[in-house]
């Protein structure tokens, strides 16, 4: 059966694979990306006037989630680019060389990603933020399956990790807020407001849980990234408020923690704990 599952674990594949996670990788990500950026300069046309690009459907609909679109964009820019840089890992050369290994091990769940990603923005910019909201939950199902079965440590960070699993993962996070304030009937009242003060430090504990436990500092600064988006973007919108104060003082807390782990990461002082293989047969073994 595992031969037929494209999320089994397996040391490797055949050519046929190989070719196919290709194919759908790179045509998958290509649709991605040219929905994504032409959907955030141009409006969808014949789909009623409920239809705007990308920036305009989130000024038309002001929450305390609000996102500034033009640090939302730098974040999805970098986000690309490290994704076919992913891509060219997974057409290297050598078949069966450990690059390779690594870009396929994440390939199918990055493929779920861009077709989710895509009916996603169809869907946001077209107004409708219910299907959207579902895409984004579902999405976010997959990619936390990800990286659970694909940690930090079990792939080359800046080659696989960030951009097919914390990069992604870490947007779809904040998306499901930014969404789905858009979703709840009078999202600028006094109550929401309240609500959504006590809501946006889940974004910390969100961070901070991956920042302690896994010790990933992509997470941390994608996060970082994404909550002072929110700030600007609150601020900009409403500045006698609350939200833009929290979030930036999410960031700030995200950004000094993912420096506390990042450092001693790029200088080598990080310990690393390595688990073989036979350890997840026989884990009660102590191999010395």
């Amino acid at each position: 059966m595992d031969r037929l599952n494209p999320f089994a674990r397996r040391e490797n594949r055949s050519r046929s694979e190989l070719a196919t996670y290709r194919v759908l990788t790179l045509a998958s990500w290509a649709l991605s990306v040219a929905v994504s950026v032409y959907y955030a300069v141009r409006s969808p046309h014949g789909w009623g006037h409920h239809s705007h690009r990308i920036g305009r459907q989130n000024d038309l609909h002001p929450t305390a989630f609000s996102l500034n679109m033009i640090l939302v964009y730098v974040y999805w820019i970098g986000l690309f680019v490290s994704q076919s840089s992913y891509i060219g890992h997974l057409f290297a050369s050598a078949p069966q060389s450990e690059r390779v290994s690594a870009a396929v091990a994440v390939g199918s769940h990055f493929i779920v990603n861009n077709v989710l990603h895509t009916i996603f923005v169809l869907l946001f910019v077209t107004g409708h933020f219910f299907w959207a909201e579902v895409m984004l939950l579902v999405n976010f199902v997959n990619l936390t399956s990800l990286y659970f079965r694909h940690p930090s440590a079990s792939h080359p960070r800046a080659l696989v990790h960030t951009p097919a699993v914390a990069g992604p993962l870490a947007w779809t996070f904040v998306a499901i807020y930014w969404n789905g304030a858009i979703l709840v009937p009078h999202a600028t009242s006094l109550f929401m407001r309240v609500l959504a003060n006590i809501f946006v430090w889940a974004i910390l504990a969100y961070g901070l849980f991956y920042i302690s436990i896994y010790a990933d500092y992509s997470m941390g600064f994608a996060l970082t990234l994404l909550s002072a988006a929110l700030g600007t973007g609150q601020f900009l919108r409403q500045v006698v408020a609350l939200q833009w104060i929290f979030a930036f003082v999410i960031m700030s807390v995200l950004f000094l923690t993912t420096l506390a782990v990042a450092v001693p990461a790029w200088s080598g002082r990080q310990s690393v704990i390595v688990i073989s293989r036979d350890t997840e047969r026989a884990p009660l073994l102590d191999d010395q």
